[in-house]
This record gives structure tokens, C-alpha cells and sequence, in this order.
């Protein structure tokens, strides 16, 4: 490929990135947002504790029922069809739960928001993978997460200035991300379907099939052969137990500062203001290291500091100032050896004709999990928070051994433009 074709599909490759990652975006937002959304309503509409954890569970649950569902439509369908149709579910729950703010619409609008959101997850994401040049893919793909920190950053801005507004604030913050999702469907309209799928769809497995058999879309037994269970397994567990904390702290950063550590929602907004650029920055830094030899280190030492803030509010109690420490921590670590890194493993362990499923697969299940978090988190803060971050650090950890000592020594799939599949080491740079 000369470099007049490098430009183009680089350029192609980051219009995609961008269409594609809002998906990240309104993710985040329906996380993060439904969190401040449900402490803002919790008086105006009377919530109680339980009604809280609740919807929180079923926005969880209805995102992994969506990823299960989106994931495979894709690999049948073809990418753009099904990443237009989510964000037009999308855009109707979001637009339902801004103009018609109670409770049976809340539980009707979030169940809606979260199976359109995550069925929107896993395609866009192998969308991606297939668009960019390959020198370029681990970067475009955490590209998405700066994005899904934006999502958020949508969020706190709303919250700085809307938070203490009552029922308005919760309706701007809905009404924004339905504004989001419909920019999203604007500029994914334009976007062709991925050639490496329309390539793959009918065509005889390569080298790289399971055990040379065809790729058959109507069937799922390639994932379950020995050469994908493992990594199936690996990046289910290890997303599933990371996000537990990443989703604790998407959903209920806002009910501890408020609830535990005495601020109000405005306040509690721009502290997590500052938290999520420091976010920011280490994505950054992710971006530059991910397509390197340095990934692995850098993965080591994110994971102790993520550890290392979920400590301080266990040693040091449950204040404003200690729950940003974590933040901070967390902030840095999680760039590196979170979900960002959840997802570039998800594009280099499995091949085209089923990488949308796999990440369907893996998503269902760590946001299954969280779900179940979610269910009780509000009743172990009241009944005593410490307890949760024991738990926290106990599932975090056990996530960054599975990183360390299963995923990184795996064999990776890294398919280019040519059809040649090159295998590597996950700790190696793995551009070659």
C-alpha cells in the first residue's frame, strides 16, 4: 500500500472510529447518566433504596441481553444494519424518558435504553476492528473509550449545572443522549458495510479457522472450539470481574458523595469533573503503548494502582476527599488495565466471522454480572460501605491475575487487509 492509500484508509479508518465509538458514548451516558438521573428523581418521584438498585440492575441487565442478541445479529446480518436499527431504539427510549419523567416509564425507557445500547456495543466495535489499517487498530479501539469518557463527561457538565435543578436535570441528561444517538445515525448512514465481514460471509475458513471447518453464521460451535473457548472464557472473566468496580463507580460515584460522604449532586459532578480528565490522559497514554512492546508492563503497574484507590476509602473511611483519591487511582489504572484493554483483546483473540458474537457473548456476561452488583449495592452501602470495597479490590484483583497470567500469554489473531493472519504473543508488540 503506497501512502496516498495509508492517508485514505486512515482517514476512512478514523470516520469510522468515531461513528462507530459514539456507541461508547451513549453507553457511558446511559450508565453514568441513568445513576444522577435516579439520585435527582429519588425526591421528586419518591424512589426508595430498592427501586434505585433496581432500575439500576435492569439498565445492567437489558445491556447484556442486548450485547447477547446485537453481538450475533451482526455476524449474521452484517454490521450496518444492525448498529443503525439499535440507535434508532435508542433514540426513542431516550426521548420517552426525557418527555414522560416516572416511574413505569423509568422502568420501560431504561429496559429499552440498555438492550439498545448494548446491542450496539459489540457490532460498532468489530466495525472498527475491521476498518482500521492495521498498524492503527489497537489505537482506533481505544479511541472508543475516550469517547465512553466523554459519554460521561456529557453527564457531569449536565450534572455541574442541572444537578440541583430537580426533575429537569434528569430530563436534559436523557434528552442529550437521545441528541447524541441521532448524530451517530447521521453519520454512520454514509458508512459501507465492513468488507472484511461481506468477505468472510460465505467464504471457506483459512488458516486461521477452527479446525479448518466453514464458517457457518447460523451456528455458534466454532466459539466453543478448543483454539476460541479460552479466549471466550478469558476476556468474559476478566471484563466481567473488572467492570464490577468500573460499573459500581459509573452508577453510584454520585449516591456515595451524596448519600455517604454528605455533598450534594453539583458538588459530587465537579469533583468526578476532574477525575474523568485525568481519565482522559491516561487513555492517551493508552493509545501510545497499545500497539507496542510496553503493553504488558504498562498493564502491571496500572493494575496496582487501580488497586491501590480502591484501598483508600477502605482504610481511610468513606469521604468526599478519599472518594477522590480512588477516582484518581482508579482514573490512571483503569485506562490501561480496564475495559480499554478488555476490548482490544477482544479484536486480536477472535476472527472476523465471529468476533461480533464473541464480544456479544463476553459483554452479556460481565454486564450480567454487574447487574447483580448493582442489585444490592445500595443496600451493603447501607448497610456498611467498607464492605463493598472489599469486595471491589477482591473481584478487581482477581481480574488483573487473569490478565496477567492467562490473557497476555495467549496467541493473538491480527487478520490485515491482505488476508494474512499473523500470530504473536499478547505481551509482544503486536504490530510486528
Amino acid at each position: 500500500m503506497n501512502t496516498l492509500d495509508q492517508r485514505v484508509a486512515t482517514r476512512h479508518g478514523w470516520r469510522v472510529a468515531f461513528a462507530s465509538g459514539l456507541a461508547s458514548y451513549v453507553d457511558a451516558g446511559a450508565i453514568a447518566g441513568t445513576g444522577t438521573a435516579l439520585v435527582i428523581l429519588q425526591g421528586p418521584l419518591g424512589l426508595t433504596p430498592g427501586q434505585i438498585g433496581q432500575l439500576s440492575a435492569l439498565l445492567t441487565v437489558m445491556i447484556a441481553g442486548g450485547a447477547l442478541i446485537g453481538g450475533r445479529l451482526g455476524d449474521r446480518l452484517g454490521r450496518r444494519r444492525v448498529f443503525l436499527a439499535t440507535l434508532s431504539i435508542f433514540i426513542m427510549a431516550a426521548f420517552a424518558l426525557m418527555l414522560f419523567p416516572s416511574v413505569p416509564v423509568l422502568y420501560v425507557g431504561l429496559a429499552l435504553l440498555g438492550f439498545a445500547a448494548g446491542a450496539d456495543l459489540p457490532v460498532s466495535m468489530a466495525m472498527i476492528a475491521e476498518s482500521a489499517p492495521e498498524d492503527k487498530r489497537g489505537k482506533m479501539v481505544t479511541f472508543t473509550h475516550v469517547l465512553w469518557m466523554a459519554g460521561i463527561l456529557g453527564v457531569i457538565v449536565i450534572s455541574i449545572f442541572f444537578g440541583n435543578a430537580g426533575m429537569l436535570g434528569a430530563q436534559i441528561i436523557y434528552g442529550h443522549l437521545a441528541v447524541v444517538a441521532l448524530l451517530a445515525v447521521a453519520l454512520r448512514w454514509g458508512i459501507k458495510e465492513s468488507r472484511l465481514w461481506t468477505e468472510t460471509r460465505n467464504v471457506a475458513v483459512r488458516d486461521d479457522a477452527v479446525d479448518g471447518e466453514r464458517v457457518d453464521l447460523s451456528s455458534l460451535r466454532a466459539l466453543f472450539a478448543p483454539k476460541l473457548l479460552a479466549p471466550l472464557v478469558a476476556t468474559g472473566l476478566f471484563y466481567a470481574l473488572v467492570n464490577i468496580a468500573a460499573n459500581t463507580n459509573g452508577q453510584f460515584s454520585t449516591y456515595l458523595f451524596v448519600n455517604v460522604a454528605g455533598t450534594d449532586v453539583a458538588t459530587a459532578s465537579m469533583l468526578g469533573l476532574g477525575i474523568l480528565l485525568l481519565s482522559v490522559a491516561g487513555l492517551f497514554v493508552m493509545m501510545k503503548i497499545v500497539d507496542t512492546s510496553k503493553r504488558h508492563r504498562s498493564f502491571v503497574i496500572a493494575a496496582i494502582l487501580a488497586l491501590a484507590g480502591l484501598a483508600v476509602p477502605l482504610v481511610f473511611g468513606i469521604t468526599a476527599v478519599t472518594l477522590v483519591v480512588m477516582g484518581v487511582l482508579g482514573a490512571l489504572g483503569g485506562a490501561i488495565a480496564g475495559e480499554p484493554m478488555y476490548k482490544i483483546w477482544s479484536q486480536e483473540l477472535f476472527p472476523t466471522s465471529h468476533r461480533s458474537t464473541a464480544q456479544g457473548i463476553t459483554i452479556a456476561f460481565a454486564r450480567l454480572v454487574a447487574a447483580g452488583a448493582a442489585l444490592v449495592t445500595p443496600l451493603i452501602i447501607s448497610a456498611g460501605p467498607t464492605l463493598l470495597f472489599v469486595f471491589l479490590i477482591i473481584t478487581s484483583g482477581a481480574a488483573y491475575l487473569i490478565g496477567i497470567f492467562w490473557i497476555f500469554r495467549m496467541r493473538i489473531f491480527l487478520k490485515g487487509d491482505d488476508g494474512v493472519t499473523v500470530t504473536r504473543d499478547a505481551r509482544q508488540n503486536v504490530t510486528g
